[in-house]
Formats: C-alpha cells, structure tokens, sequence
C-alpha cells in the first residue's frame, strides 16, 4: 500500500493509505483532533515537537553496521543524542508535559530498540540517560503503548538477520 517504498507503516483510513511513521502520527492528530491532541496548538511549539519526533531518526543504525573505530565514533555520537534527546525531557513526565504528546508517541518505539543498541555498542542507556529509560517505562504503563511495541529481543532478532543478509557480521 505504500507506493513508492512498499515498506510498513501504513495506515488504511477510509480505504486510502497514510505512509510513513511520523505522516501518519500528524494525520492521526488532524483527523482525531478534538478526541485527543497530540501537537500543540501554538505554531512554534508544533514546530519543535515536529523537530524533536525527527531527531533519532536513523541514528542508531551505524551502532549495529559499522565495526572497529567508526563503530566507536558511532557509539559515542548515539549517546550523545540520547543526551541531547534527554536535556530535552529535563524534568517533565512526558516530552509534551504532563501527557504524553506527539514527540512521545513518535518516539517511544525506539525503546523497543534499546537492546539492540546496548548489545550492538556494549553499553547501557540507562546508566547513562536514567531519565529516559524511566521515561520510557513510564510510556510503556500505557496499554496502546505495551500491547503494540514489539518485542526487544525481536528486534534484536532482526538486526542479527539483516546484519547477515547484509554481510557485516
């Protein structure tokens, strides 16, 4: 359903197909916005919300594609977003405030990746981003957050199976 990447996520609404993560999230906020609004309403703070759900996008991919000293500069670039990503929660529950908001729900499925991450850089997020790792458990007490993350082992799985296809093992 996707025309160009025939790749997943898609969302079906009215027979019609919504491509890609972060489309698909603004399109659930402009069509169910009175229910629950996930962007806030003033231009610029949308603006940033915006800025942030695309931050991470594609920065942990070097961690589990790259080997010796690139692999090392990978490592240490990724916790530094994670601590850029982290400085930007500060103190507050949720990236939105005190409910979870479009940044979150962008973002929480990166959690399913911490694993992959920590194996494939031999650290531990936790030890050094605390406050996001309990910002994602907080996240995860949400059943449409729980019931609908995948698995961190499968996606360690995955990684594994495409590190082979791709030949970097």
């Amino acid at each position: 359903m996707n025309p160009i990447h025939k790749k997943i996520p898609v969302l079906i609404h009215n027979g019609k197909p919504v491509c890609e993560s972060n489309i698909i999230v603004q399109y659930v906020d402009e069509v169910w916005h009175d229910k629950a609004p996930l962007l806030p309403s003033d231009p610029y703070l949308r603006a940033q919300a915006r800025f942030w759900a695309d931050f991470m996008y594609d920065t942990g991919r070097k961690l589990w594609t790259t080997k010796g000293d690139e692999h090392k500069s990978a490592t240490e670039e990724f916790i530094g977003y994670l601590k850029t990503l982290e400085a930007e929660l500060g103190d507050k529950p949720y990236f939105g405030g005190e409910k979870m908001g479009y940044v979150d729900v962008t973002m929480i499925p990166f959690y399913s990746w911490f694993h992959t991450f920590e194996v494939s850089g031999n650290f531990s997020i936790e030890s050094h981003c605390p406050k996001l790792v309990a910002w994602a458990k907080r996240c995860m007490q949400h059943e449409s957050v729980s019931k609908t993350l995948p698995e961190p082992e499968k996606i360690y799985e995955f990684v594994l199976q495409m590190k082979k296809r791709l030949g970097i093992e």
